[in-house]
């Protein structure tokens, strides 16, 4: 055996090492991101289950609200609306009708053939597109890229596309989680927020097309 044969061998171990290290990290952040929700973790979370409509007049041009508030969907032509000072005109956003500003609420959103939304939290007002300046979300991007919208972006590993979030606020706690529904698990957690304002649930579309499918306020069902 040559010397440059025992180096190609150590080379070739220690690439090999270096995969599987990189792998096994994966799928430990991967299980972790995903974690199973005991049954009657879920049914807690549900407890806190709120009414949620869309409000009209914070409904961005381009976005179209079915007439009962509860499925949105992303228009190909600006619509002629009213003026209205809580209207966004800058992001095609959305907001929930009530605010909340202490204890814990719960909604579930159902995003069946859906390619590209944002879901979460805002606070009142214009808002920059970061926790740091009052609004956290977990964002889909090309029908099955999801990222928790902070400063740097969070890639989030997930088993599968969720097809119903659920989106949970404990105010006092500073926390903001997200869950998928049918499968029971954890997809991701805004942690040590500082609340001082009305939170609302916020909503975001854009582009139409293969992105056409309605994104709807789902009644929550308890679970069992």
């Amino acid at each position: 055996v040559t010397p440059g044969n025992i180096n190609c061998h150590y080379i070739h171990d220690l690439c090999v090492g270096t995969v599987r290290k990189a792998v096994s990290q994966l799928e430990e952040k991967l299980n972790k991101e995903t974690e199973k929700l005991p049954e009657v973790k879920l049914k807690r979370i549900q407890q806190y289950a709120v009414d949620v409509t869309l409000d009209p007049d914070t409904s961005h041009p381009e976005l179209i609200l079915s007439e009962d508030g509860k499925q949105l969907r992303c228009g190909d032509t600006p619509s002629n609306l009213p003026p209205n000072p809580k209207r966004f005109d800058r992001h095609r956003f959305v907001r929930g009708k009530d605010g909340f500003s202490s204890g814990r609420f719960y909604y579930e959103v159902t995003d069946k053939g859906k390619t590209r939304w944002n879901l979460g939290v805002a606070r009142e007002g214009f808002i920059t597109l970061s926790p740091e300046h009052g609004l956290w979300t977990v964002i889909l991007r090309d029908g099955n890229v999801y990222h928790a919208f902070t400063s740097h972006s969070i890639l989030l590993y997930l088993r599968k596309k969720p097809q119903k979030v659920g989106v949970f606020v404990d105010y006092e706690e500073g926390q903001v989680s997200f869950y998928d529904v049918e499968a029971k698990s954890h997809i991701y957690s805004f942690t040590g927020c500082a609340f001082t304002e009305k939170l609302y649930p916020h909503f975001s579309l854009s582009y139409n097309g293969q992105n056409s499918a309605p994104l709807i306020i789902s009644p929550v069902n308890h679970t069992h």
